[in-house]
């Protein structure tokens, strides 16, 4: 994702009031208190499965495409720091 392209997806996400009661969280099979996802109007919703009730990162399409090719890439691995 190029500086221009970061910069107008954060701009989108401010203006995002996203309703995620009604959302259908996926998680990984077995874990149910982990990360959740769900797809909402366009978007990527991540929440704690722990804490349901509490807030969920929106991700726009082009964020969520970089967050997974970097976790895929080990851009995250604390080894790769």
């Amino acid at each position: 994702m190029t500086p221009a392209e970061a910069a107008q997806a954060a701009n989108e996400r401010r203006k995002i009031e996203l309703d995620v009661s009604g959302a259908e969280w996926q998680n990984a099979a077995g874990d149910e208190q982990g990360v959740q996802i769900a797809f909402v109007d366009g978007y990527i919703a991540m929440r704690n499965g722990a804490e349901p009730d509490g807030p969920a990162l929106i991700f726009t399409p082009a964020e969520w495409r970089a967050f997974v090719l970097g976790a895929r890439d080990g851009e995250f691995d604390p080894r790769n720091q």
